[in-house]
């Protein structure tokens, strides 16, 4: 029999390596748009959008191919390329090989050069915070070597206080750390003052008092407490003191912050640089409130609650970049610090919420929840450092729902009027919370203002687009003062970079529906 046909051959051929997946980059330019901007989006994932539905037989043939490769068996690890640095940490320094990876498409682009801006407003913020509050590791160390510590160890500078609040007396005093010799306060409580104990379990914060140190001790005799019992007995220097009963023994409190002024002292001596700056002077009022509340968020966010926000209980503190401003500081027109230094533990932070605004204006005023009392307290304090005279009842209790007028003296005016009417609204459930009030400040302070939508409709876009606008400008305007005599960044601009390091797009919106209804 003849021999079967011998079977024919199979061709083996050889599989392609794996390409590798990458996630889609999303620009303006792209077919899906995306309703959050792309500084806080998070890209789809592989195979999201219209090339999804393509399968791979009909994907148009321009694609250069990949090599083909040796076939890999079942479980073996595919090659994959180094991942590629994160836009937040690519700088000036970045080799050209890992920012290559950042760049195949003018979307890349993009995204890395807005996702840096915000990178480095993040790394400049900190570097101005620890410039303006000192370092934490030092202030840990500064605590260490306080412990123990009285008044041997320390060096009153001055006999009278430097500044006197509704709740404690300040001395400025000498002590010596790490061969340098530091001046820090002495806070001598008054009588009846809640106990500052809290103070030391609270995270640090810019608008809150740090305490370093405490001991109880009896006061240095030569030590002069303004308006209390104690200065009465006084006799004057020179004559026999044996007679003197000893003082009591008190808690001494020491803090790195000095006080010159309490907010109560400053709007006191303000009148005539409002009258002649109202600009500068209102500016000033915006962002001594913004300090006011960001120490109040951080109170609410820590479940503490401001023990009495009124002017006489807000200490100043002078920046170490005040020095350097030269003709403003001359002025009067310097930013000072502003201190929140009594709080309490909060037990009940729920917010009441009635219908009914004559029960608000009676029963609510009475004993409000601390919440509610942070944005009344901050009403008043508007209408209080603009010079305009009114109390709590009346505010609340008018029937006519009129509020004292404002005068519109500069450009803030018109804001700070709308604020104070969203704060002291008489239904609390109308009432903007101390985060919006914080949003509404930095809106006037920064914009955008009312004029941006003159001759375009708001839109989420116009925002986006104004807000990364305005980094790149910033970030420019930093690097060119640093480059002159300028100085150091100030605590304005500190403020400023925080802003513009956290706001969105979507908050803006919201925002200035509140502002410029």
């Amino acid at each position: 029999d003849p021999l079967p046909p011998p079977l024919p051959k199979k061709q083996l051929q050889r599989a392609e390596s794996l390409p590798v997946q990458r996630p889609s980059q999303l620009c303006r330019g792209d077919p899906t748009p995306r309703a959050t901007s792309i500084l806080y989006s998070t890209p789809p994932p592989h195979g999201d959008g219209p090339s999804s539905s393509i399968s791979p037989q009909n994907r148009p043939s321009w694609r250069p191919k990949k090599p083909l490769t040796k076939s890999q068996s079942l479980g073996e690890p595919v090659a994959r390329r180094s991942p590629s640095p994160s836009p937040a940490e690519v700088t000036f320094g970045t080799a050209d090989g890992e920012l290559g990876q950042l760049l195949e498409s003018p979307c890349g682009v993009c995204k890395v050069v807005l996702r840096c801006q915000v990178a480095t407003l993040a790394r400049i913020s900190s570097d101005i915070q620890e410039k303006l509050l000192g370092s934490e590791e030092k202030q840990r160390l500064l605590e260490l070597e306080l412990v123990g510590k009285g008044w041997d160890a320390l060096s009153v500078l001055q006999q009278e206080p430097c500044c006197q609040t509704g709740d404690a007396w300040y001395f400025p005093v000498g002590f010596t750390f790490e061969k340098s010799q530091l001046v820090l306060a002495a806070k001598v409580p008054k009588p009846c003052c809640p106990s500052p104990g809290v103070q030391s379990s609270i995270r640090t914060h810019s608008s809150i008092q740090r305490l370093i140190g405490r001991f109880s001790s009896r006061l240095p005799w030569h030590l002069v407490l303004q308006g209390s019992p104690e200065e009465q007995n006084q006799t004057p220097p020179g004559e026999d003191r044996a007679h003197l009963a000893p003082s009591p023994v008190q808690k001494i409190l020491i803090s790195p912050d000095v006080p010159y002024q309490t907010l109560a002292g400053f709007v006191k001596g303000s009148h005539g640089l409002h009258r002649t700056s109202p600009g500068h002077y209102e500016r000033l009022a915006c962002l001594l409130l913004l300090q006011v509340c960001t120490g109040l968020e951080h109170l609410q966010v820590e479940n503490m609650g401001q023990g009495d926000l009124c002017p006489e209980n807000l200490l100043l503190v002078q920046c170490p970049s005040q020095s350097q401003q030269g003709k403003e500081a001359s002025l009067g027109l310097s930013l000072p610090r502003l201190l929140i230094s009594s709080f309490f533990k909060v037990k009940d932070k729920q917010r009441p919420c009635s219908t009914s605004q004559e029960q608000d204006s009676t029963k609510g005023l009475s004993a409000p929840s601390p919440s509610v009392a942070d944005e009344l307290n901050v009403g008043m304090l508007i209408y209080h450092i603009l010079h305009v005279d009114t109390s709590l009842e009346n505010a609340l209790g008018s029937r006519s729902n009129r509020l004292p007028e404002i005068p519109s003296l500069s450009i803030y005016s018109t804001g700070l009027k709308r604020l104070a009417m969203l704060l002291l609204h008489r239904d609390p459930c109308k009432r903007v919370s101390i985060k919006q009030a914080r949003s509404i400040l930095q809106v006037l302070l920064w914009g955008p203002r009312q004029e941006l939508f003159a001759r375009s409709k708001k839109t989420l876009t116009l925002l986006q687009s104004w807000l990364e606008v305005k980094r790149a400008l910033l970030l420019l305007k930093f690097a060119e003062n640093s480059a002159g005599t300028l100085g150091s960044l100030s605590l304005e601009e500190w403020l400023c970079c925080q802003y513009f390091q956290e706001v969105t797009e979507h908050t803006l919106y919201q925002v200035t529906q509140a502002l410029y209804a």
